[in-house]
């Protein structure tokens, strides 16, 4: 045995190097056996900015949904006309999912694999920066909010025009108004200063007046359909911006009681014709809407 021993010794150079040509040949057989299993396509890769990608498919889920069949969808970033899409939409209907897609083959693109796609068109990107999830980090004494606050100081610091960006909720830790602020001032700061191309998503339904005042920005949405009272999602991302996030009605999907889900109801109905009403009470005359109480001020006067 210690002969043995000896003898591998004295070989262990070329193992080791056949060990990484037989285990970079199987990565690349894997690659190509999928690629040919579930018509992925061949990317075309350039220098330019444009992100194009036809009938986009998420590589895992793809192929593990057992309840439903996804759904392709497609992602257009021109790098110059287009460069930032304000995603949103109800809870449960894709958005997340649609953007880490679109993260993960670009990856797999640089890589040099094929992509789950009818067509795909990547310039290249020297970073994909992303900032997703909710979690602390208690080892280190830091909230959600201030672990989702780092990793978006990284991604603005480090971040250039050939980046790939994908955000997921951010401001979402903290206070309505806070979070909001936060994500819209991102989002230009991306747009106006970085100008890298950016997927974000957003229940913050205010930042697609975005798209109002910069021609970089587009808006998009993840279809649903209302049916006595209960949603479908179509899991389809189409042009413009959602109105409603359709959170009671995920909640009754979770199971929380009915006595919950009216007073909801009626809570929600309440705020919403608060909203209304302080909407419409516009100052008159040569009033500013400095001078309006705060209590009767909507939410974009913040902005």
């Amino acid at each position: 045995f210690q002969k043995l021993r000896d003898d591998v010794l004295r070989e262990i150079a070329p193992i080791q190097q056949t060990a990484d040509a037989v285990s970079t040949l199987d990565a690349l057989c894997a690659l190509a056996e999928t690629a040919r299993l579930f018509r992925y396509c061949r990317p075309q890769l350039n220098d330019s900015l444009r992100l194009v990608i036809r009938d986009g498919r998420h590589p895992v889920l793809d192929q593990n949904l057992v309840e439903e069949k996804f759904v392709p969808n497609d992602t257009e970033l021109d790098g110059d006309k287009v460069r930032m899409a304000i995603v949103t939409g109800p809870n449960m209907a894709g958005k997340s999912t649609y953007i880490r897609q679109v993260a993960l083959l670009v990856l797999m693109a640089q890589i040099g694999s094929f992509v789950p796609a009818e067509s795909a068109e990547i310039g290249l990107v020297d970073r994909i920066f992303t900032r997703v999830g909710a979690s602390d980090d208690l080892a280190r004494g830091q909230s959600t909010f201030m672990v989702e606050m780092n990793e978006t100081a990284n991604i603005i610091h480090n971040a250039t025009e050939r980046s790939l960006v994908v955000l997921d909720e951010i401001g979402r830790g903290t206070s309505t108004f806070d979070g909001l602020s936060i994500a819209w001032s991102v989002a230009e700061f991306l747009h106006d200063k970085i100008k890298a191309r950016t997927l974000f998503a957003t229940h913050y339904h205010e930042l697609t007046k975005l798209a109002e005042d910069r021609k970089g920005v587009c808006n998009l949405n993840v279809a649903v359909r209302e049916w006595n009272d209960q949603v479908i999602f179509l899991r389809k991302v189409v042009p413009g911006g959602a109105d409603k996030s359709y959170g009671i009605q995920v909640a009754r999907l979770a199971g929380l009681p009915k006595e919950i889900l009216d007073r909801a109801k009626e809570i929600l109905a309440h705020l919403e014709e608060s909203s209304r009403q302080s909407a419409e009470r516009k100052p008159r005359g040569k009033k500013s809407a400095k001078s309006m109480p705060e209590s009767q001020k909507p939410q974009l006067d913040l902005l």
